[in-house]
This record gives C-alpha cells, structure tokens and sequence, in this order.
C-alpha cells in the first residue's frame, strides 16, 4: 500500500508540475498576443495585410465601378489608403459594407483603420483615434429642380423631410441646422438620391462634391441655394482603434501630410469625381 500510495504522490506530482508548465506557457502566449494586440503597426507589418472598411456608395470619396470588365471599389479615399499601404510595404484589403458598420468592424477587429468620409467628432474620439484631417468638404442640400422656387432658404425646410446617411456628420448638421426640418436616416446615399427624385424626400444634405456628381447623374436634381455651415468637426479623418495604433498613427500622418503638401488629395478628389461621372453616363 505504501509503495501504491508513493507512486500515486509521484504521478500526482508530475501532473501538478506538467499543469503549472502548461500555464507558464499559456501566459507567454498570451503575453505576445497582447503585443501584438497593443502595436497595430507591428501586427499589420507582420500579416502584410492593411484591411481597411469602407462604405462604397459615396462619390468621388468610395464607389463601385467596372475596371477591365471587373467590378473593383475606387474612390479618393482608395487612392488615400493605398499610398499609406505602400509606405508601409503591405498589401491593401478593402471591406464594403454599410456605413454605419464600418466602426463597428474596426471596434470588433475586423479591419485596422476605416475611411468612409468620417469625421472625428468627440462623441467618437471617446471609442477611436483618428488621424490627422485629410479633406474638409463643404455641405450642401440636393432638391428636386421643381423645387427651385421654394426650397431656398433654411427656413423653407420647416416640416419638410430631409434625407441623412445614417451614421454620418450630415445627420448633424440636419439636426443642427435645421431644427424644424424632420430628419430621415438612411442607409445608402443612393436610395436617398432616388428618393429626392420621386419626391418621398425633400432634401438631402450631402458633401459638395458628391452632391455635384449625383447631381450631374440625375438631370432632375440640383443643389439648393441653401447655405450651410462647414465646421472643423466636419472634415475627413482616419478612424483606428482606440489603443496601440500610436505608431500606426504616426505614419499615416506623415502619408497624409505628404500627399496634402504635393496637392495629390485634391487631385483625387477631381479625379475620382471625373470618373464617377464618366461612368454613370456609360450605365
């Protein structure tokens, strides 16, 4: 029984020790894991792979269209994020989905940064970084040209039903802006352009030079003589996780103060605006 009970205390032993090994070990895995978790750069650089969200249903900033027969997401944020791609050495990886995912995607550890024609509010400066602004865009109203004669002031809008990309600065500025207007949230820019063309809506507030290439796209529309407020709040950024993406931050900056110095942001707007145009006219 002693000899039993010995080999038992041993096995007992060694089962505690393998235990305790195994916990070390875990630990240091967990260890890099959280490095890694905590230098995004270090961990995009390391998958070689920079994945990016979007919402493609914004020209000139992300849309759809066909390149050699293909359908490919293009856009001036595209071009914007495959610079910071190339700086970095890494492959670009875009995601299309609804604008109001695309920072739950980055919050969930789906993509490493999100470009959609954000604006780094402080509302979302409580859940993300941001980069340095990129792109201030003007707003404006898009109406139906049958419209013309009575929907040109604020006041006008009174009551009436103002269409805003649900999740956007543009659901701001209506509430802001125009306080009596109602407010209608919607998923897909395109759907509130269609909207304003069957008169379901009376307006949509819309970035000026995406409200000009709807605008030039739907003969029916145009922009209203309606002035509206553009603040520093409004202007574009990159989002990214709230922490450990320092680094991450840094050399985005340095791309986006490069590409601003040589006027290559404007330059993708104009031409990414040209392209929007051109290939809305061959559908």
């Amino acid at each position: 029984m002693k000899k039993i009970t010995g080999l038992a205390v041993a096995v007992l032993a060694l089962v505690t020790l393998a235990a305790c090994g195994g916990g070390n070990n875990n630990t240091s895995s967990s260890s890099d894991s959280n490095d890694a978790a905590e230098n995004q750069l270090a961990a995009i650089k390391e998958a070689g792979v920079l994945k990016v969200a979007t919402s493609a249903d914004f020209a000139p900033f992300e849309f759809h269209t066909m390149v050699d027969g293909k359908d490919q997401i293009v856009g001036a944020d595209i071009d914007l994020v495959n610079e910071i791609a190339k700086e970095l050495g890494v492959k670009l990886e875009v995601s299309d989905m609804n604008y109001n995912t695309v920072l739950a995607s980055l919050k969930e550890g789906k993509s490493d940064i999100a470009i959609a024609g954000l604006s780094a509010t402080e509302e979302r400066r409580e859940q993300f970084d941001f980069s340095d602004d990129y792109y201030n865009p003007p707003q404006v109203m898009v109406i139906n040209k049958k419209n013309e004669g009575t929907l040109n002031s604020i006041k006008a809008f009174d009551g009436k039903q103002v269409g805003g990309q649900k999740g956007s600065i543009q659901e701001d500025v209506i509430k802001e802006q125009l306080p009596d207007a109602r407010l209608v949230s919607i998923d897909k820019v395109p759907n509130m352009i269609v909207e304003v063309n069957e008169g379901s809506l009376d307006g949509v507030v819309l970035e000026e030079t995406t409200a000009e290439s709807y605008v030039q796209q739907n003969p029916d529309l145009m922009i209203a003589k309606v002035e509206l407020k553009t603040n520093d709040d409004e202007a574009y950024a990159i989002a990214l996780k709230k922490e450990g993406s320092s680094e991450l931050k840094e050399e985005i900056n340095k791309v986006i103060k490069k590409l601003n110095d040589e006027g290559k942001i404007e330059e993708f707007v104009k031409k990414n605006n040209e392209l929007a145009n051109s290939s809305a006219s061959e559908e």
